[in-house]
C-alpha cells in the first residue's frame, strides 16, 4: 500500500505541476515496475510458507534495486512533455518496458492464480495452502474466500488499466484505474484479515 501510495503521490505531482522526467521515472517504477511484485510476495508467503518467502524475498530486493537503478539512468528518446501523459513505449527503450512487463505480468497472475485457488479450497472445505509450512487458522472460511476473490478482482482491474486509457483517455484511465483497483484491494484484504490469523508450522488449519 505504501508503494501505491508513492505512485500516486508522483502522479498527483506530474497533473498537478506538469510531468518532467523525475515524475515520470517515479510513477513508472513505483507503478509499473517493482509494485506488484512485492504484493505477489504476499501469496508466496501465504502460500509457501517462511522458507520459501524469505528466499523469493531476497530474489525480490535483488529485483527491486536493479530495476529502480536501470529505469533511473535510462535514456529517454524523447522529451517529456508537461501536459501529456507519458508511456513508456514513447520514452524507454527495450529493457524497462521488459522489466515492467516481468514486474507486472507474473506478480499479477500469481496473485489472481492465487486468489482464486483459495477461495475454491476454502468453498470445497480444504486448506487454501500448499504447504503444511504454512498453515492457517481459519475463523470464517465464507470472509476470506470473499476476501480472496475481493484480491483477485482487485488484481484485474489494476492489470487492465492499459484497456481503459483507450476508451477514457489517458489520465482519467489511470487515475480511475488506481482509486477502484487499490479500494477493492484493500477491501479485500480487510475481509481476509476477518477470515484468518496466522499459526505455527506445526498446528493444523481449522475449518
Amino acid at each position: 500500500m505504501t508503494l501505491f501510495s508513492c505512485a500516486s503521490l508522483a502522479l498527483w505531482w506530474a497533473q498537478a505541476r506538469g510531468w518532467s522526467d523525475i515524475s515520470f521515472r517515479i510513477f513508472f517504477a513505483l507503478g509499473a515496475v517493482i509494485n506488484v511484485p512485492w504484493l505477489a510476495l504476499g501469496t508466496v508467503y501465504l502460500f509457501l510458507g517462511t522458507r520459501i518467502g524469505d528466499i523469493v524475498g531476497r530474489w525480490l530486493l535483488g529485483f527491486t534495486g536493479f530495476s529502480v537503478g536501470v529505469v533511473l539512468v535510462a535514456p529517454l528518446k524523447a522529451p517529456v512533455l508537461a501536459d501529456e501523459f507519458p508511456t513508456a513505449r514513447d520514452l524507454f527503450g527495450v529493457t524497462p518496458r521488459i522489466l515492467a512487463a516481468v514486474g507486472s505480468g507474473v506478480p499479477a497472475l500469481v496473485i489472481f492464480v492465487g486468489a482464486i485457488w483459495s477461495a475454491i479450497s476454502l468453498w470445497r472445505g480444504k486448506s487454501p495452502t500448499i504447504t503444511t509450512a504454512a498453515t492457517r487458522e481459519v475463523k470464517s472460511p465464507r470472509a476470506l474466500a470473499s476476501g480472496n476473490i475481493l484480491i483477485a478482482l482487485g488484481t484485474a482491474v489494476l492489470s487492465a488499466s492499459g484497456t481503459v486509457a483507450g476508451r477514457l483517455g489517458k489520465d482519467t484511465a489511470f487515475v480511475a484505474s488506481l482509486l477502484v483497483g487499490i479500494s477493492i484491494l484493500f477491501l479485500g484484504f480487510i475481509v481476509a484479515t476477518y477470515g484468518t490469523a496466522a499459526r505455527s508450522a506445526r498446528q493444523q488449519l481449522i475449518i
